[in-house]
């Protein structure tokens, strides 16, 4: 059976709140909140005609799961940040002011069912993204301190929220709002009497926009940041599918601590649970293997969305009509689930195996733009990127699983090329170490990267990133897509542009009759 007939997508949307949403909040609010009383509907209205894109929520499979109210004001006008009745016009924002200079948050909640998800990051950098879209100067939230009531017969708040800061103690809500970013600025007493968990303390905090522009002809050269992060993973014998899932949540917890828009892993990590898998010829274990697909689905999707990472998952066998496929699986972030089908077979994987090519070049909208998945002996033919390129992929990544070393440069010394001739980032990321007895699996070599164009603008090698050789590890790097766009429109050489299109050209017939010229 089909992978996608097994799997149910799990989506995650932030949005913007709507009034439809009011009875979900405020249901939301009392499990958050107890003993404190709920927004009223008529708060939530006002908030909604004055700031509606201030207004913020998650959605998870159609469920309001947290959100994020705020308003902006002018710094200026309030010597009392104290006073949230006054800041915030009890919940009514009468005084948001359009050309002030800060946003203010009032109120941020996660439902206890789905805490643990990153759901908090998530609305922090939703109310990040809205003060530099604003042009505002920083972000000031006053963050209670739930965590003080258990500690307040032994320590003054004073003494509790340094020790929060030391990562001596933590707090539910502070240690979130300083890892987001937020800089702890003072104590607030009787900030919201009502509060008996932070007994009615909060903190006051401040993030600030290093986009801002105080001036606005005053001009600065835009970027487009995207943070990749690459695993060059050790393959070891396991005991179970358990053990698998560990080592795979490690790396992504890590790149999510990291910010990591985009994790890569090698292709067929999963080929580690055939050290479980005996006495069984090559052919049939790949085949058992490809029982583990819906697991192995459930896994990332859960960690693509726990952890706010968008997921390449390596690749994993699949079995379609009776035959066998190599596929690499994009778990987005949102929950959304994309699949690029190997198209181009090694004749050991055909000897061993038994495995069938796919028939398309997918391209997929991320929220970090276009993306495509050239699966290691994909890349070492020009036209499919090429093909990915002008459809609209401005990141390539190839997941790879080499055994020595030509192997491996086959496949960083063509993703290289790659780079250069589509003016594209290609982001490689392979196995190391050793299966003993698992055929066609058991040895590895691997050197994972980032690679660039090579202009200016770029790395001195065009190699943003590498690893080193044959050790598990991980990399993180920054790429810029503003760059790749200055570079297609006024580079040292236009390779995109100055293409003979009338000398010759790429016909791509995708299995599903799509065809294009370039």
């Amino acid at each position: 059976m089909a992978v996608r007939e097994e799997m149910a997508e799990q989506r995650i949307l932030i949005r913007g709140i709507r009034i439809e949403d009011y009875d979900a909040i405020r249901a939301m609010a009392l499990r958050c909140f107890p003993g404190m009383h709920p927004w009223e509907k008529d708060q939530i209205e006002s908030q909604l005609a004055i700031f509606p894109e201030g207004q913020l929520c998650v959605e998870f499979d159609g469920r309001v799961v947290a959100s994020s109210n705020n308003l902006i004001v002018d710094f200026d006008d309030y010597d009392d940040w104290q006073n949230w009745k006054e800041i915030a016009d009890s919940g009514y924002i009468r005084n948001h002011d359009p050309a002030g200079d800060t946003l203010y948050g009032i109120e941020i909640m996660v439902d206890p069912e789905f805490r643990g998800m990153r759901l908090a990051r998530r609305l922090y950098d939703a109310r990040k993204e809205l003060c530099r879209q604003q042009n505002l100067h920083s972000i000031i939230i006053g963050g209670r301190i739930p965590g003080y009531g258990k500690h307040a017969e032994k320590m003054s708040a004073r003494e509790y929220v340094e020790r929060v800061v030391r990562k001596e103690l933590t707090d539910p809500v502070l240690t979130v709002q300083l890892s987001n970013g937020f800089t702890l600025r003072s104590l607030i007493p009787n900030y919201f009497p009502a509060d008996e968990a932070s007994r009615g303390y909060a903190t006051f905090l401040e993030w600030i926009n290093l986009d801002h522009v105080k001036d606005r002809p005053r001009r600065y050269r835009a970027v487009s940041p995207v943070r990749l992060s690459l695993v060059q993973y050790g393959m070891r014998s396991i005991d179970d599918f358990e053990d698998f899932a560990t080592q795979c949540e490690f790396f992504v917890d890590t790149a999510s601590e990291s910010a990591a828009d985009f994790l890569v892993f090698p292709e067929l990590i999963t080929t580690q649970l055939l050290s479980t898998i005996r006495d069984l010829r090559p052919g049939l274990a790949a085949r058992k293997l490809a029982e583990y697909t819906p697991r192995y689905v459930e896994l990332f999707t859960r960690l693509a969305m726990k952890y706010s990472v968008n997921i390449i998952g390596g690749s994993q066998f699949v079995v379609e009509n009776d035959r066998l496929f190599n596929v690499s699986f994009l778990f987005q972030r949102d929950g959304s689930i994309g699949r690029q089908y190997k198209l181009h077979i090694t004749p050991a994987e055909r000897k061993w195996w038994g495995v069938s090519p796919g028939n398309k070049v997918e391209v997929f909208n991320t929220d970090r733009g276009k993306v495509a998945i050239l699966i290691c002996y994909d890349i070492e033919f020009p036209e499919l990127a090429r093909v990915a390129t002008a459809l609209g992929a401005r990141i390539i990544f190839v997941p790879f699983n080499t055994d020595e070393r030509f192997a491996y440069l086959r496949v960083r010394h063509c993703a290289q090329a790659r780079a250069i001739e589509n003016e594209v980032y290609v982001a490689t990321a392979g196995c190391t170490g050793n299966l003993p007895f698992v055929d066609n699996a058991d040895v590895h070599y691997a050197q994972s990267g980032i690679y660039t164009p090579s202009d200016f603008a770029f790395a001195r090698d065009a190699i943003a990133a590498e690893s080193g050789e044959n050790v598990e590890t991980m990399v993180v790097n920054d790429v810029d897509l503003e760059a790749l766009r200055r570079l297609r429109a006024d580079g040292s050489v236009t390779m995109w542009k100055d293409r003979r299109s009338d000398l010759y050209k790429v016909h791509y017939t995708a299995g599903d009759g799509t065809e294009l010229h370039v």
